[in-house]
């Protein structure tokens, strides 16, 4: 006969468990690890005996403010990311309503090769996007940060609406037709209501990925429009790597995105596990 304990934890669930837990510490332990050294000294931060056991401080956080403007980094964070999210899904979604309810012979090949660019290194396209930048003094911009920003998303965006829009049941949408709807009354009245679970969802991935875009952020802005990952990359210089203060960087340019996904997180698994109708 089965112990009391084992019909409460049977040995499949305990193994669940605890590989989940084992997988929540291996993808933790880098951002602990950067968090513990940010309040280190340069020199605890490349010693081995002070890797657990030393005093905290504040004094990188205090420079990093000091030495660089961090609210000027973080408003271009913000207003690219931003901007950039709220334009491309402007563009996406009525595109992606074309898609998914007019479809084409050609629209699954368009959708492939929207999304074969994203398999396309950004370094490959570096020169003719700096070229153009620099033509329409749109280089340090926020304007050509936004630009560049929203068309990198854009095909994974269109590609998640248009998947939330397939979910949608056509009988619906004829239904509205046949009572007179127009075009824009069915995807204003009905199409977006029923996948607002897919926008946030899109939004907030979209947002996150352009907060955290690093490659054109150092490539086309310097002083003015520089984002937080052109304040991290700051702390590399050919002296070396300043660990401690580039933690402190990091822990920075990461804690706003981070509180807002913590809060965001019912919202973005609703839309990514949500269809139209249950």
């Amino acid at each position: 006969m089965a112990s009391p304990v084992a019909l409460r934890f049977p040995p499949g669930l305990v193994a669940r468990t605890l590989a989940a837990w084992a997988v929540a510490l291996l993808v933790f332990f880098p951002i602990a690890f950067m968090l513990l050294t940010s309040f280190k000294t340069e020199l605890q931060a490349i010693s081995v005996s002070t890797m657990w056991h030393f005093t905290p401080t504040l004094d990188n956080y205090t420079l990093v403010q000091t030495r660089s403007d961090y609210l000027q980094y973080a408003q271009n964070s913000v207003i690219t990311s931003v901007v950039s999210t709220l334009v491309g899904l402007l563009i996406a979604a009525p595109a992606a309503y074309s898609m998914a309810f007019f479809p084409t012979r050609r629209t699954k090949d368009v959708l492939m090769w929207m999304l074969s660019t994203k398999m396309m290194p950004a370094v490959g396209a570096l020169v003719p996007v700096y070229v153009m930048a620099q033509s329409t003094q749109l280089l340090d911009t926020r304007l050509g940060l936004i630009i560049v920003f929203t068309l990198s998303n854009l095909p994974l965006m269109v590609w998640m609406l248009y998947s939330h829009f397939k979910d949608i049941p056509v009988d619906i949408l004829e239904a509205a037709r046949m009572d007179g709807a127009s075009l824009w009354h069915e995807f204003r009245h009905i199409v977006l209501p029923l996948s607002l679970g897919g926008l946030a969802s899109t939004g907030l991935l979209c947002l996150v990925l352009s907060w955290n875009e690093a490659f054109w952020s150092l490539n086309l802005t310097a002083a003015k429009a520089g984002t937080l990952a052109a304040l991290i990359a700051s702390y590399s210089s050919p002296e070396g790597l300043f660990w401690a203060k580039l933690s402190a960087a990091s822990v920075m340019a990461i804690a706003p995105i981070v509180v807002f996904g913590w809060f965001s997180q019912k919202q973005l698994v609703q839309g990514l596990t949500f269809g139209a109708v249950k």
